[in-house]
C-alpha cells in the first residue's frame, strides 16, 4: 500500500484487518508518546535500570499484539489503554529487577497515577501557556528539561500533570479516581501547571 494520511479511528481498523502501513503508522504517532508515559512513571533512580527506548518499544508490540481487543471510541480511549499497557510493561521488568537479591520494588517506586492529593495557587497565563508539557514535546524541544522539572514537583502535581498532560485524562476521569469534584481537580492542574512553568524557568 502507498503512503496515505488516516485519521487513528481508520488507522485503528485498517491495523486490525493486519494492514502492515496501518501498524508502522500507528506506532510512528504515537511512539514518542509512549516513550514519555514511560520516562515521566519511571522514578528519577530506576531510569538508568531500565532502557526507556525498549520498554516503549515493549509497550507498543503489546498493543499491536492485542489490538483485536480493543474497541475504539475516541483517541483518549487509545492512550488511556496505551498508559495501562505502560504500567503493566514497567511492573513486569521491576518485577524482573526485583528477582535479584534487593527489594527493588520498595526502594525505587513506579509512579503510579491513580491517586493524588494537594493543591496549590498559580502564576502568569502566558508563560504557562509555553510552557506546557504538550507545547514542549509538540516542538520536541527541551524534553530533558521538561523531565527535569517534572521530577522537582511534589507527587500529587506530577501525577495530575502526567493525567492530564501526558495521558489525556479529562478532569472529570481524575476526579472520579480521587473522589473529587471536576473543579476541584482543574484547579489543582492550575496549580500543578503553575508550579511546573516556575521549575521549568528556573532550570
Amino acid at each position: 500500500m502507498g503512503s496515505f494520511k488516516h485519521n487513528t479511528r481508520q488507522l485503528v481498523t485498517l491495523a486490525k484487518d493486519g494492514d502492515e502501513d496501518a501498524l508502522n503508522q500507528l506506532c510512528r504517532v504515537y511512539a514518542d508518546r509512549v516513550r514519555w508515559m514511560v520516562r515521566l512513571r519511571l522514578s528519577r533512580e530506576l531510569r538508568p535500570k531500565l532502557e526507556s527506548m525498549d520498554l516503549a518499544q515493549d509497550v507498543l508490540m503489546r498493543a499491536l499484539r492485542g489490538l483485536g481487543d480493543f474497541t475504539y471510541t475516541n483517541e483518549g480511549d487509545l492512550i488511556r489503554w496505551l498508559s495501562r499497557i505502560t504500567q503493566n510493561v514497567l511492573r513486569d521488568n521491576v518485577d524482573r529487577l526485583h528477582a535479584g537479591k534487593r527489594d527493588i520494588r520498595k526502594e525505587i517506586p513506579i509512579r503510579d497515577h491513580g491517586q493524588t492529593t494537594g493543591g496549590r495557587r498559580f502564576g502568569v497565563a502566558e508563560r504557562l501557556a509555553s510552557t506546557t508539557p504538550s507545547v514542549i514535546m509538540s516542538k520536541r524541544e527541551d524534553l530533558s528539561k521538561l523531565e527535569k522539572a517534572i521530577d522537582a514537583l511534589k507527587p500529587e502535581y506530577r501525577d495530575v500533570i502526567i493525567q492530564t498532560k501526558i495521558e489525556g485524562l479529562s478532569y472529570g476521569e481524575i476526579g472520579s479516581r480521587l473522589n473529587k469534584s471536576a473543579d476541584a481537580v482543574r484547579m489543582l492542574v492550575s496549580s500543578a501547571l503553575a508550579e511546573l512553568t516556575s521549575v521549568f524557568m528556573r532550570i
